[in-house]
């Protein structure tokens, strides 16, 4: 590489995001590029001229090492929605002229579907004006729902602690008697695809049982049926563990948080803000079964917990950030990144790219037959193809007892 990288964080931030990012970084370094600079916040902060220089923050191999350990997105992320390019040329005019000031050799954007939709856009205005940076897509996100990759880095270590929280979980709820017994509702993120509520079926083992129902949003909800169904355990069992995606609706559609609470904030990209699933639901049943109930909602937790990341994801992410900058100083544009699995035992992937045309705006969801026929629990295709995704641990560096992170920029934490 003879000019500059530019690389942008978007979209939900993961426990292995940052790793992307380190990848990104010292494989551009490695291939000769002059600069490698970082978007704050996202391409909405490229636009108001928000970067730094990385090498300004990642000057020796333990910051690197610290950079891999950091959850949440070290540069900052944005929710922001491209206008179409025959809406609005004045923003793309934009944002190329601040790379073409830049000297942008490649432009790196780690991200979820929307920020496909992003590299999609930009990759296509690039070939109308016969702009010469490439743009590529470095797949993340927790919710595993980007189609033609096996799976996206973040997904593992989320997985990871899911399964590791419903195992303490359902511990947990067996210390103490209640008369009519205790049901927990735990709330998983998920709006439309069931991957990390589905990996709620990793804590079953020969020392735990697992939760007792799994419902994934790619399953029609029916209220009194899993009333019906709950009442039915807990005529046998004293505690009932049972796992929600936050996207789960009814017949007609609707949410079942929204049967509780009415949802007022949509994002650029029309998304619901979705909450509250679990807390409706512990309710009900309270009112139904007359029960003690618990509503657990994991929340940011469970993308944020790098202190319990699977090795798999750490350097799978920096795999994918290494083949982007790879990819793009070959001559490659309008691409992403995908992990293809080659083999379950031993588990072995590697990388290739994919038009992102047909990538954005699409959505990989938990196949039918990977669900059983009730649609209340995961089968084992399901669990034999996540189980890969979350082997290892890496360690984190502790500094007095609590895991150090890589220092978050000035720039970013202070207005």
């Amino acid at each position: 590489m003879k000019r500059n990288v530019i690389v942008g964080q978007s979209g939900g931030p993961t426990a292995a995001i940052n790793s992307s990012l380190a990848g990104v970084y010292r494989t551009a370094k490695d291939r000769g590029a002059q600069k490698v600079y970082g978007m704050l916040h996202g391409v909405q902060g490229l636009l108001e001229e928000r970067y730094i220089d990385l090498s300004d923050h990642i000057k020796t191999e333990l910051d690197a090492e610290l950079l891999k350990r950091t959850p949440a997105a070290f540069l900052g992320s944005c929710r922001y929605k491209l206008p179409e390019i025959h809406e609005n040329r004045e923003v793309y005019d934009k944002i190329f002229a601040i790379l073409e000031k830049l000297d942008i050799e490649a432009f790196i954007y780690i991200g979820g579907n929307d920020s496909m939709d992003t590299i999609k856009k930009l990759s296509d205005y690039a070939i109308i004006t016969g702009f010469s940076t490439r743009f590529i897509g470095c797949p993340k996100t927790i919710d595993n729902d980007l189609a033609l990759t096996d799976h996206t880095p973040g997904y593992g270590s989320a997985a990871k602690y899911i399964g590791t929280s419903m195992k303490e979980i359902i511990r947990d709820g067996f210390c103490l008697e209640h008369e009519k017994g205790i049901v927990t509702i735990v709330e998983i993120m998920g709006r439309n695809a069931g991957w990390l509520t589905g990996s709620a079926a990793l804590s079953m083992g020969e020392d735990c049982e697992g939760p007792d129902l799994i419902y994934l949003p790619e399953i029609e909800f029916d209220l009194h049926s899993f009333s019906a169904k709950v009442k039915a355990l807990v005529e046998k069992k004293t505690s009932i563990v049972v796992a929600v995606s936050e996207g789960i609706r009814t017949a007609d559609g609707t949410y079942v948080c929204e049967l509780g609470n009415s949802i007022d904030f949509v994002d650029a990209f029309g998304h619901k803000q979705l909450s509250g699933t679990a807390s409706y639901l512990a309710s009900f049943i309270a009112g139904e079964i007359g029960c003690k109930t618990r509503a657990i909602e994991l929340s940011t937790l469970q993308r944020s917990a790098s202190h319990a990341a699977s090795r798999v994801d750490i350097l799978e992410a920096y795999q994918v950030g290494g083949a982007a900058v790879k990819a793009a100083d070959e001559g490659d544009s309008g691409k992403m990144v995908v992990l293809q699995r080659l083999s379950d035992d031993p588990y072995q992937c590697g990388t290739e790219v994919k038009d992102v045309h047909k990538i954005a705006n699409d959505e990989k969801l938990v196949p039918r037959e990977w669900v059983n026929e009730e649609g209340t629990y995961v089968t084992n295709e399901f669990i034999s193809y996540v189980k890969p995704l979350i082997q290892g641990d890496v360690s984190p560096v502790m500094v007095d007892g609590i895991p150090r992170h890589l220092l978050t920029p000035t720039e970013l934490s202070y207005r």
